[in-house]
């Protein structure tokens, strides 16, 4: 079952008033969404919600919710934040059944950058999605998806096709949906061409010589 435990209780005011109401007593407001019940206003102690949220698995994971003696497994699928002192103002909770597929963002991290060969030759990693979408059941939601960028040269792509997905795990988008590309800069680009062009240039000397070193001998056949 879920590591965390939600203590609510139901606010009887609802709205902008109930929602200070609950702020001013040190509470943090929120909506309990979902199943074949209507929404329900209710409230989590703010210290208790933060204890919560600093483990890393609140957002985005099947916690419980414990009312009175009640319990029912739920996600927590939205926090909003205060834009200046960054406390949580509103959550919103969904109801589930623990085995029950749900659709949920989870965020994509990177590894070895610093191996990448297109980002040692001066690329950037331009991230498209920070996270994706996937269908999973509620009780196995994975931490992250990690995407391994040791292989990737310049100008290669990661699409969602290419994430190694956990079993049981599908993403909702089109497999050609692209995560992130190694992108160069124009100064890079520029690097690349003049070396290309001193490449062709150093081709085609070669083939100049060749072609007088045949002709040499073949005037010298002739004499």
């Amino acid at each position: 079952m879920a590591e965390i435990i939600l203590n609510v209780e139901v606010r009887e005011r609802t709205g902008t008033g109930g929602a200070r109401d609950a702020r001013r007593s040190g509470k943090v407001p929120g909506v309990l969404y979902g199943g074949d019940k209507g929404p329900v206003p209710i409230a989590v102690n703010l210290n208790a919600f933060r204890k919560s949220l600093y483990t890393g698995k609140l957002l985005g994971h099947l916690v419980t919710l414990k009312y009175g003696e009640e319990t029912q497994p739920v996600i927590a699928k939205d926090i909003q934040f205060h834009p200046v002192t960054d406390v949580p103002v509103h959550f919103d909770l969904y109801r589930v059944d623990e085995h029950q597929a749900v659709k949920i963002s989870i965020p994509v991290h990177f590894k070895n950058q610093d191996i990448c060969p297109g980002i040692k030759r001066g690329g950037t990693l331009n991230v498209a999605f920070h996270e994706i979408e996937i269908l999973v059941a509620a009780d196995h939601i994975p931490e992250e998806i990690m995407v391994d960028l040791k292989s990737l040269k310049m100008g290669d792509a990661v699409h969602i096709s290419d994430l190694k997905l956990p079993a049981g795990v599908k993403a909702t988008a089109e497999g050609s949906v692209v995560v992130a590309t190694v992108v160069g800069t124009s100064a890079q680009a520029s690097e690349d061409a003049a070396a290309d062009a001193a490449v062709a240039e150093e081709q085609h000397a070669e083939h100049e010589a060749e072609v007088a070193e045949a002709e040499a001998a073949e005037e010298t056949a002739e004499g």
